[in-house]
Formats: C-alpha cells, sequence, structure tokens
C-alpha cells in the first residue's frame, strides 16, 4: 500500500459476527456480550465485509466467536482467501468449537483472553472456575499443534507481580506470546474506577518495558515507548477496522456515538479520519489501545535504520 502512495489503509480487520457470549466480563462493553444469537451476520456477509476492505489479517471475535454456529464455515472460507485468521476466545468451548471441528493451520491463530492468575481472572470474568478451564484448554490446544497466543488487559487494580507470573505463565504454557493492553473505558461500562488514567497506564508500561526484556510479549518496542509515555505516536483508527451485526463502526471499534454503515465505501470514505488521528477527542482521552496506535508504531520504527533493526530483533525473539 506505501508503495501505491496510499498512507491510510486496513490491515486488521475486527469481524464481529454476533454480539453474544457466555461470560459478561466487567472490562467489556455491555452491547458485546447482551446480543442474541438469532441477530448474527451470516457467513456470506461476513466474507463480502472481508472482500471489500482487503484487509490481510481477519480477527474474529464478537462477542463469544465460539458460539457462532458457523464457525467452521467462516474460518475455511478466510484461509480460502488466504487470510490470517485470529479467534479471539475467552476458551470456554473451543473443545466442541474448534478443537473437534477445526484443524490447525498455519494461517490460524487462537489468542485467549486471560486478564490475571485465578483469582484475579474469575473476579474479572465474573464467573468461578475461569481460569482453570482456560489453562485446561491452553494445553490441549498446545498438544494438539494450534497456535496459542494469550491476551491480557491491564486495569487499575493489576500489580506488576501478577503481570509477571502471567508473563512466566506464557512461557510455561509454551505459548507464541502474550498481548498486554492497557483497558478501555467503555462508555456502556458501569463498574466505577477500574479502568487506568494516561499517567497511571505510563507508569505500569514502563515496568512493562522491563519484563519485555524477559519474556516474549507481542508488542513491538516503540508500542511499549508510547505506552510508558516515552514519546508520541498519532492513531491510525483505519489501520483496525471493525464490522459488527450493526455494520461498520465508526471510527474504531471502542467508541461508541459516531454510527454505523451499511457500505464499506460510505464508511471508509465519510469517516473523518485526520479529526481521529489527532487523538484530541475526550473519548480518546486515556486511550493507548493496540488497535489504534501498533500500526503508527511500526511506521515510526521504519523510519531509521536503528528503529528497523530494532523491530527485526524483536520479530526474532531477541531483545
Amino acid at each position: 500500500m506505501k508503495v501505491r502512495g496510499q498512507t491510510r489503509y486496513p490491515t486488521v480487520l475486527m469481524l464481529e459476527p454476533l454480539y453474544t457470549c457466555n461470560l459478561a466480563c466487567i472490562g467489556c462493553s455491555v452491547e458485546r456480550h447482551s446480543g442474541k444469537l438469532k441477530d448474527r451476520i451470516d457467513p456470506a456477509t461476513c466474507f463480502k465485509a472481508v472482500d471489500e476492505c482487503d484487509a490481510p489479517i481477519v480477527n474474529i471475535c464478537g462477542g463469544e466467536p465460539t458460539l457462532y454456529p458457523e464457525l467452521k464455515e467462516l474460518v475455511d472460507g478466510l484461509i480460502e482467501r488466504r487470510k490470517h485468521v485470529i479467534i479471539c476466545s475467552n476458551a470456554l468451548k473451543l473443545q466442541e468449537a474448534v478443537y473437534e471441528v477445526i484443524p490447525p493451520h498455519n494461517h490460524l491463530f487462537i489468542m485467549i483472553h486471560l486478564d490475571g492468575m485465578k483469582e484475579t481472572h474469575d473476579a474479572i470474568c465474573a464467573r468461578d472456575g475461569v481460569f482453570e478451564k482456560t489453562i485446561e484448554m491452553i494445553r490441549k490446544g498446545r498438544e494438539l499443534g494450534y497456535h496459542i497466543f494469550l491476551n491480557a488487559t491491564v486495569y487499575k487494580r493489576t500489580e506488576l507481580e501478577e503481570v509477571e507470573e502471567l508473563c512466566q505463565l506464557s512461557d510455561n504454557l509454551d505459548v507464541g506470546g502474550i498481548l498486554i493492553s492497557p483497558g478501555y473505558e467503555f462508555a456502556s461500562i458501569r463498574e466505577e474506577n477500574i479502568f487506568l488514567n494516561t499517567r497511571e497506564i505510563e507508569e505500569k508500561f514502563t515496568a512493562i518495558i522491563e519484563l519485555s526484556k524477559r519474556y516474549k510479549i507481542n508488542a513491538t518496542p516503540t508500542f511499549l515507548q508510547f505506552a510508558a509515555g516515552q514519546l508520541e505516536l498519532s492513531c491510525a483508527p483505519w489501520s483496525t477496522v471493525n464490522y459488527t451485526p450493526k455494520g461498520w463502526k465508526a471510527p474504531c471499534y471502542l467508541i461508541e456515538g459516531e454510527g454505523y454503515f451499511d457500505r464499506w465505501d460510505e464508511f471508509w470514505n465519510k469517516t473523518d479520519w485526520e479529526y481521529w488521528e489527532s487523538h484530541q477527542d475526550e473519548r480518546c482521552r486515556n486511550c493507548k489501545m493496540h488497535s489504534g496506535f501498533e500500526h503508527s508504531a511500526v511506521i515510526e520504527s521504519m523510519k531509521t535504520w536503528k528503529g528497523k533493526i530494532k523491530l527485526f530483533n524483536w520479530a526474532l525473539g531477541r531483545s
């Protein structure tokens, strides 16, 4: 896209075929776990959205994608299109929906939500026993040959010692690494004072940079520097676009109130990308999410030879 002279282009499609979930985690927006299964998007409509935006990576989320009855049809169709497919799951139904149905593939990755050790994760999921089931499914997935990654959200209550425990657990489980991200303060969440403000994000991620020297944290060094407040980046909301049961969501999958579009070209051409890149909206105040800034972090790294070498070493798993 850069060779073609395009400065804005989607690299990841956050595809939410349903707003149905078997959990109601305290850090998740209410609309993403309160929808009815009958209101899900059919596979043909999903494929139309995939083809229109042409992002090379499709992250199937929701809702909980393992509850989507047509998951195998969807994954098979995406792999036929040569997409890299991520199933973002809480792991509770992986056995029935994935392990017994969809074989491992080099283009298929399972991203499993794990926000802490047993007490913390079960509290965030608002259900006892979720942590133990999650660990069981991670181990089973690795035995079967699936590419497994972990995804952890950092909240105000998150202690850095527990973050390191998660990193150690990630190593012990032999997964591909752990993505650590500050939580986003969704407007629909009623529980107060669970999210980090900008200063708190920077304090915690300054320490997480040190952890990244010893553990495989799946965030580029430049993004971690940004999260720690060591450099500034513009947002790239167009790099991670979102298709939902309501249509294309503007400007990103985090912000409510900007409307939905039935057609890709309307969404792409009518969204004021320059405004959202500026990070000036009140709803963007404490946001340092991968979905908006990791693309910008990679572009920033590629500006210098030092940055390119650092990014190359990171990709190879070296500090």
